[in-house]
């Protein structure tokens, strides 16, 4: 049965719809929690924590934001390319942004014998394309190509910027959920408003949000961390007009050697998933692939 042909530009914008859809289920939660927690305390008290939750949200996207290269680099030991050594590796990046009209990211290497690869930073200009040495020594020209052109539509698409929204997002409903329980050992809800056993009520309900939210939250962060792969893939089509090459990258790394052990904070930024089978940052290999075939 012949496969239903797919343009890139519809599994783009696809895509991107759905993580916009992914992202209002997090600010939907947030709200959510927020409201059972003002019923539940005085307003004030709310207030209190939401105040506390932003500034401590705000200080650590601050930092993170405008070191997200400096941070990813560091965390997995990698090592500026040299233009001589590496002339292939800088000649393929150079081609690429030339086709996507993006600036020339700063190129490192990441002393590493698993094929991998990842982008950060916080905007095309301030950004670093890195590559592990087993993906320049296994993978031939146009695998390569397909999976450098990936990492620039990761920066083309802004994905550092967004993912690091999300991560926000997600870390202040850790912050408020962590407050709201701790909160409760020194009977901040024991104060009733005229309404004791609806207090209670919105008590128990906060509790088991606080507990949930977390969880929900990681789950909707990893389908986003998903749906961008699918979307830097289908740009990567975009980019170099050859999506045999990407899907050459992939079936290699099906077989390649065992992962090498990195940071799971950076995990999401890899081209695959550095643990195999552990987390679900990245969708399974065969169905990018699959998709990458209808292209």
């Amino acid at each position: 049965m012949e496969k239903v042909r797919m343009d890139f530009r519809d599994q783009i914008s696809s895509n991107k719809w759905k993580s916009v859809f992914l992202m209002l289920v997090i600010f939907l939660v947030i709200v959510l929690f927020g409201y059972v927690i003002s019923m539940a305390f005085e307003p004030g008290y709310f207030f209190l924590i939401m105040i506390f939750s932003i500034i401590i949200s705000i200080f650590y996207v601050w930092i993170s934001y405008y070191n997200s290269d400096k941070i990813a680099i560091a965390s997995v030991g990698a090592k500026p390319a040299s233009r001589q050594q590496y002339k292939q590796y800088y000649d393929l990046v150079e081609g690429l942004t030339i086709a996507s009209g993006l600036p020339m990211p700063k190129l490192y290497i990441m002393p590493s014998q698993q094929i991998n690869a990842f982008a950060s930073g916080r905007s095309p200009s301030k950004a670093v394309v890195c590559i592990t040495e087993g993906a320049l020594e296994k993978l031939d020209k146009r695998e390569l190509e397909g999976v450098l052109a990936h990492e620039l539509g990761h920066v083309g698409n802004y994905d550092i910027r967004y993912m690091t929204l999300v991560a926000v997002a997600v870390g202040m409903i850790a912050i408020i959920s962590e407050l709201f329980l701790r909160s409760l050992w020194f009977g901040a809800g024991s104060g009733d408003r005229g309404g004791g056993k609806s207090n209670a009520i919105f008590i128990l309900i906060g509790i088991v949000l606080a507990i949930l939210a977390p969880i929900v939250v990681y789950f909707v962060q990893m389908a986003i961390s998903r749906k961008r792969e699918y979307t830097a893939d289908a740009t990567a089509v975009k980019f170099t007009r050859y999506p045999a090459g990407l899907i050459g990258a992939l079936k290699k790394i099906k077989y390649d050697v065992p992962e090498k052990k990195v940071p799971k904070t950076v995990a999401p930024l890899f081209f695959a998933n550095p643990f195999k089978n552990i987390g679900n940052t990245h969708p399974p290999i065969e169905k990018r692939i699959e998709t990458l075939e209808r292209m």
